[in-house]
């Protein structure tokens, strides 16, 4: 997800067999040498030669290695298939995540604060290929969604930081970023606390993922996401530049996490600051005669 949810020939086929070498004395027997004459006699040294020679040819040979160019290297057939296979499936298409029931709502190591703490999450709404793997993920994606989402692929020390201090039923914005019209497009809930990025589609332990991370393991871990569930979508978004008119000095944004440290994905937002944007959307909302899509309330 974001800065965020998949029979080569054998070398023994393609071997012919060495064919067998008939020794001297098969050889002698097919092609039987004309006798020589009575009166030509071999000298001792002559006739002494040509058994050695015999005895050189008796000795049987190793079998001719065969020539790099006759073994198909499976190896690399192995290798090519394996590349393949990322390109082949979306970055969410084929998850593997573990069974989200068996994911705690609540992780004892994620320090706890009293009351609602509000945050915003960036991700990629538009088409973006990462090691071959599309990593596009929009409010519609979260929306359609049956089950928690993870919100994989983060890999910043800042923004994995402030994931591990969500607590289960903060609220955040969802920022759609690295497109055409970057901004807030609305909202989600954080339903589980931090666990390990590492089964999931854009997992750091995974080869071939995205954003792996050959550092982060089993053992120690470096990489954590939460799981967030689709909440509102705002029915006019509020773009970038709307927000950095009331982040100038004296506006009501001026502080805002997301205008300071404008790289960060995953960033703190105060409550004044929450309350000041809903009311916004909400007004942006009334004015363009449209209401936003959001969850019914039970």
């Amino acid at each position: 997800m974001p800065p965020r949810k998949r029979s080569a020939p054998t070398a023994d086929d393609s071997e012919e067999a060495a064919p067998k070498r008939r020794s001297l004395r098969q050889a002698a027997k097919g092609n039987p040498e004309p006798e020589a004459p009575p009166s030509a006699k071999a000298s001792p040294p002559k006739k002494a030669a040509k058994v050695a020679n015999a005895k050189k040819q008796e000795k049987p040979k190793a079998p001719a290695k065969p020539s790099k160019t006759e073994e198909p290297n499976v190896s690399k057939v192995k290798k090519a298939d394996k590349k393949k296979e990322p390109a082949q499936s979306s970055s969410r298409g084929v998850s593997e995540d573990p069974d989200i029931d068996s994911i705690p709502t609540v992780n004892p190591d994620a320090p706890k604060h009293d009351g609602q703490w509000y945050w915003l999450m960036k991700a990629e709404p538009e088409t973006r290929i990462e090691n071959g793997v599309d990593v596009k993920f929009s409010i519609d994606d979260l929306k359609a969604k049956t089950e928690p989402e993870g919100w994989d692929g983060i890999r910043a020390y800042a923004a994995r930081n402030n994931m591990r201090n969500m607590n289960a039923g903060d609220l955040a914005f969802f920022y759609a970023s690295n497109c055409k019209e970057p901004g807030i497009v609305g909202i989600m809930e954080i339903v589980k606390e931090f666990s390990e990025d590492s089964k999931s589609p854009r997992s750091a332990r995974r080869p071939g993922a995205p954003y792996y991370d050959p550092k982060s393991t089993k053992e120690k871990p470096i990489w954590d996401l939460v799981h967030v569930e689709f909440r509102k979508k705002f029915a006019v978004p509020i773009g970038l530049k709307e927000l950095r008119e009331l982040g100038k000095p004296g506006g009501p944004l001026e502080m805002m996490q997301l205008l300071k440290q404008s790289r960060l994905s995953v960033s703190k937002v105060s409550g004044e600051e929450w309350r000041f944007l809903c009311e916004l959307a909400d007004e942006k909302a009334e004015d363009a005669g449209l209401k936003h899509d959001e969850v019914e309330k039970d």
